[in-house]
């Protein structure tokens, strides 16, 4: 059985979606603001966390924030009433692992949550069948268990999408990657239109390793394709 953490102070969602995630053998814990939530998230284990952004004592946004600077990794799927577009990019370069815009169909929010839960099942079993846990190109050295990474001997401080972005592209290096096949593979979900959401993670990856942004050495632009590992480290 799997365990949720619903962060919502809308009864009426709290009672729908209550229902469906028993259906899909789901444990659920619920509260109804920010403050308690993030208490919640920073003391116990979870296979997901659902946040709406509009909640009393502190936003959706600043929990999920909160959660992922002390490395908490759990998937978050962010609730919102906004349809603005801003809001959408902003949860997700906060770390949050997918959106639904209120209202939402329970059809759509039961394929996002299994979504989310066959891209973790899917990394765990690569992670399980990979021979090695460490990555080293040069002076970059990734410990993947660990979820470390170091340059000239000197640890990095990585998000985690900027992490899962790293080891993605530096296990395959020179293969090709576009925009749409990195948001698939690194936010777990079709993200039609966001594809900057990954040009701002690699711009914000090369600032950490690159010593020159105008000559990058490790993550290099295929041009009309996307981006790629270099082979030459």
């Amino acid at each position: 059985m799997k365990k949720v953490l619903l962060v919502e102070d809308d009864p009426n969602i709290v009672g729908l979606l209550e229902i469906h995630l028993k259906d899909l053998d789901c444990e659920l814990i619920c509260t109804t603001n920010g403050l308690d939530g993030l208490d919640l998230g920073l003391k116990n284990k979870y296979d997901l966390i659902i946040l709406d952004i509009m909640l009393p004592q502190m936003d959706g946004i600043d929990v999920c924030r909160q959660l992922r600077a002390v490395n908490i990794k759990t998937p978050i799927l962010m609730l919102t009433a906004k349809s603005e577009e801003i809001d959408k990019i902003l949860g997700l370069e906060t770390g949050a692992d997918d959106y639904l815009t209120k209202p939402f169909s329970i059809r759509e929010f039961i394929a996002r949550v299994k979504a989310i839960f066959r891209r973790v099942q899917m990394l765990e079993e690569d992670h399980e069948s990979q021979s090695s846990n460490f990555i080293s190109h040069g002076d970059l050295k990734v410990d993947k268990e660990m979820r470390k990474v170091t340059l000239s001997g000197k640890r990095l401080e990585l998000t985690p999408k900027e992490f899962d972005l790293l080891c993605l592209l530096a296990s395959n290096p020179g293969k090709s990657y576009s925009r749409a096949k990195i948001l698939r593979l690194v936010w777990g979900y079709e993200f039609e239109g966001y594809e900057h959401t990954v040009n701002s993670h690699i711009n914000r990856l090369r600032s950490k390793i690159e010593a020159d942004l105008h000559n990058p050495s490790y993550i290099l632009t295929t041009w009309g394709v996307g981006y790629r590992f270099s082979e030459e480290q």
